[in-house]
């Protein structure tokens, strides 16, 4: 129906705004849009800011880059300017150290070849050094025999004494004598007795000299043996050197860089190398298999080396040489990495010096027992057992510093769950390591392997000890490991012997038959080694009370048995 007119007009008025309103929705629209405006001007410049930032930064990345680059190629240069300065300088200490044994060739000696019928064999002959000592030593032989003669020429013109009148066996002789030597007697009258006791004091005053030559000689004789077991071992040295196929200074695994070689076993050789890396001296243990092997044995060589880089990996002591890392060169070689010594190792120190002072040796013997008790209180345990002063490094190659034992490679996993001291574990490897230091349970042949605990390395640390004393080794001195096993030797090694000199406390000796006690049952164990009132450097030690102390010294002892398994019978009642 149409509305009223009025109605009409009131509805217009109510919808048509004011012009108040408007202004107002106007003003507040435009403020919007201002402020729209202004923050999309802020946006913007923040954009543009962002992206001049980002600009700015990616210049400098780029800089940093292009510094980077340059710095590495700064750096490679001065890896290869240590490359070639360490290079160089191998060359020269290898030609020196040639040098130096072409010289002492002819001053100590040198090895010839020499046929024995269809076959050459290497001889040995001495020096000029030697050769003039013997002269010298054969001089003084002739002018003692001449002073001997002399002497009895003297004692016939020795005159009468009232003090002392001749005895009738003398006169007898005398008259014998006389006719025979009439012609002699009257060229030979006899002397006053003023002219005897004055040639007899010349005559004891020169075979006085001459013994005292004669022990200068002896001394130069034994400085030049120990000098001539040192040349022999570098003439072997630089053989192997010459021989090897890493001779050239090779870089192995793009990091080491090899020196020269230290020293050659069975199937490995250990070089002195550069860590290019790291910017330090490294030892390199580069072990090789024999191409001739079948494929298991490469696999079990392998395995074993494997074993010993794994047990050494772990292993973290100040007095253990550090092993730093593992890598293959080919199929038939593979690495070791360990930390470099600059000094050389106890067998080579007593090769020189024959033997160390007692402070010296228990220095080393301190250090040796703690390296050992912290084989036996990490989990699992570790029996060293190749033990031996060729393992032994002295850090400053002298016997007053530091050591470090080395080679793993015949040590022995204790199985933690299953191990019982006194019982001991099986020794799989029967017939390895060095016999001079093996203890008697070590050759036991029976139906069974034998059992060993870590009593093993207690038993190399007391030959050790007596060997560095006295200069020679406790057991099968002269022996070689053929004549060791055939003759059993150590089997038979029920007591030690002391030499007379040098002079050696009574701790000292003590403490190495404890170590050398024969039975194991007796033997003291590592950790029991460890407390021992000996290798205690701050309590006062009574020989006595030490020798009260003693666990291992049995008043009787008993052989065991080279062929069966153990009884009791065989091991008798230990007297304390």
């Amino acid at each position: 129906a149409p509305m009223p007119s009025c109605s009409h007009k009131a509805i217009q008025v109510l919808i048509q705004p004011s012009p108040k309103d408007s202004e107002l929705t106007l003003t507040k629209l435009k403020t919007l849009e201002k402020e729209k405006n202004s923050k999309l001007e802020k946006k913007e410049g923040r954009i543009d800011d962002l992206l001049r930032a980002n600009c700015d930064l990616r210049q400098q990345v780029e800089e940093q880059q292009k510094i980077l680059e340059r710095y590495k190629e700064r750096l490679n240069k001065c890896a290869n300017m240590n490359k070639k300065l360490l290079t160089e300088k191998s060359k020269q200490e290898k030609m020196a150290c040639r040098d130096k044994s072409m010289q002492d060739r002819l001053r100590l000696g040198h090895f010839t070849t020499v046929r024995h019928g269809a076959s050459f064999t290497e001889q040995w002959t001495d020096g000029y050094a030697f050769q003039n000592l013997i002269k010298s030593q054969e001089q003084i032989n002739m002018q003692r025999e001449d002073i001997e003669r002399q002497k009895k020429l003297l004692g016939k013109r020795k005159p009468p004494t009232a003090l002392t009148p001749p005895s009738n066996v003398e006169q007898n002789k005398r008259k014998k004598n006389l006719l025979a030597n009439n012609f002699h007697s009257i060229l030979s009258p006899r002397l006053s007795l003023a002219e005897y006791r004055e040639q007899e004091e010349i005559f004891k005053l020169r075979m006085g000299r001459l013994k005292k030559e004669e022990a200068e000689i002896q001394t130069e004789l034994e400085q030049l043996e120990r000098i001539r077991s040192l040349h022999i071992r570098e003439l072997k040295r630089i053989y192997n050197e010459d021989n090897s196929q890493f001779k050239d200074n090779p870089t192995l695994n793009d990091r080491y860089l090899l020196l020269h070689l230290l020293g050659r076993g069975g199937f490995s050789e250990v070089f002195k190398a550069f860590d290019l890396t790291e910017q330090r001296y490294v030892a390199i243990k580069i072990h090789q298999l024999n191409k001739n092997w079948r494929e298991d044995k490469k696999q079990s060589y392998h395995k074993h080396a494997c074993r010993e880089y794994r047990i050494h990996k772990e292993l973290d002591h100040p007095r253990i040489v550090k092993l730093y890392d593992y890598f293959s060169i080919n199929t038939d070689s593979f690495c070791t990495v360990l930390e470099y010594c600059a000094g050389n190792d106890l067998d080579s120190y007593l090769k020189q010096n024959k033997s160390l002072t007692e402070k010296e040796g228990r220095s080393i013997v301190m250090q040796l027992v703690n390296a050992l008790k912290y084989l036996n209180q990490i989990r699992p345990p570790i029996i060293h057992y190749d033990l031996k002063p060729g393992n032994i490094l002295l850090v400053n190659g002298t016997a007053s510093g530091e050591i470090k034992i080395t080679d793993f490679g015949l040590s022995k996993i204790v199985d933690d769950d299953n191990y019982n001291l006194a019982d001991g574990i099986e020794l799989t490897s029967q017939g390895a390591g060095t016999y001079w230091y093996l203890p008697p349970e070590c050759f036991i042949v029976g139906k069974d392997p034998p059992k060993i605990s870590n009593k093993v390395d207690v038993w190399a640390v007391g030959v050790i000890f007596y060997q560095s004393l006295y200069g020679r080794k406790p057991f099968g001195h002269n022996q070689t490991q053929q004549d060791i096993l055939q003759e059993n030797t150590i089997l038979k090694a029920t007591e030690v012997q002391f030499p007379p000199k040098p002079v050696v406390t009574m701790e000292a000796k003590a403490f190495i038959r404890r170590c050398l006690t024969y039975h194991k049952e007796d033997r003291v164990d590592v950790l029991q080694l460890a407390s021992d009132p000996f290798l205690m450097p701050n309590i006062r030690r009574n020989p006595q009370s030490v020798t009260d102390r003693m666990t291992g010294c049995c008043k009787s002892v008993h052989k065991l048995p080279v062929v069966g398994s153990i009884e009791p019978k065989d091991f008798p009642t230990c007297m304390h």
